[in-house]
């Protein structure tokens, strides 16, 4: 199930990353580039849901396409973060909390399968709030001017990605949390 159309789309959020970051390279007008980007990033996260419908409504669901579909998510937030940080748009802080919550939680999730208690470290409504949060913060970020003369994007994206970096916090613990069990047990 490697080329299914969910898989093709899930992996054009991993081809889209060179685009997003290439773009702020090119010789086009700040605005022409920020709103390039904040095009691309939306259209490729719509990707996320989208892989997901139709991989369901399809009946294309394979085990591939449940272990590319949140490495894609990982690595294009992963990617638009460091280069918010480079354009001095995230603190270097927040950009640290996520992407270090993003590769902990990735290795429990790892080891808890390992372990066969795949289901203690679940996607809880608190990882889903984090990664909804960011999915609005990153665009405002990447576009970095007012939005129909009504919206500070700058603004409202700094807001909202210091409140992603809370709920990655919260949701790590969380995570943490429900897997202590499961490690006691095992750890003897």
């Amino acid at each position: 199930m490697f080329l299914t159309i969910p898989t093709l789309m899930t992996w054009t959020r991993i081809l889209a990353i060179p685009l997003i970051v290439g773009v702020f390279y090119t010789d086009l007008p700040e605005d022409t580039r920020n709103l390039a980007a904040t095009v691309m990033f939306v259209v490729f996260a719509i990707t996320d849901w989208l892989d997901g419908y139709l991989a369901r409504k399809l009946n294309q669901i394979s085990s591939f396409g449940a272990f590319l579909d949140p490495v894609a998510d990982k690595f294009l937030v992963c990617a638009s973060l460091l280069v918010l940080v480079h354009m001095h748009r995230v603190h270097v802080m927040v950009a640290l909390v996520i992407i270090g919550r993003e590769i902990a939680i990735s290795a429990l999730r790892e080891w808890m399968a390992q372990l066969g208690a795949s289901k203690s470290v679940a996607v809880h409504f608190v990882g889903k709030l984090k990664t909804t949060v960011q999915m609005v913060a990153i665009p405002f970020l990447l576009y970095d001017g007012w939005l129909f003369t009504l919206v500070n994007t700058h603004l409202w994206g700094t807001v909202l990605i210091w409140i992603a970096a809370i709920l990655t916090v919260w949701s790590m613990v969380y995570y943490m949390q429900k897997a202590l069990p499961e490690i006691r047990a095992r750890v003897k």
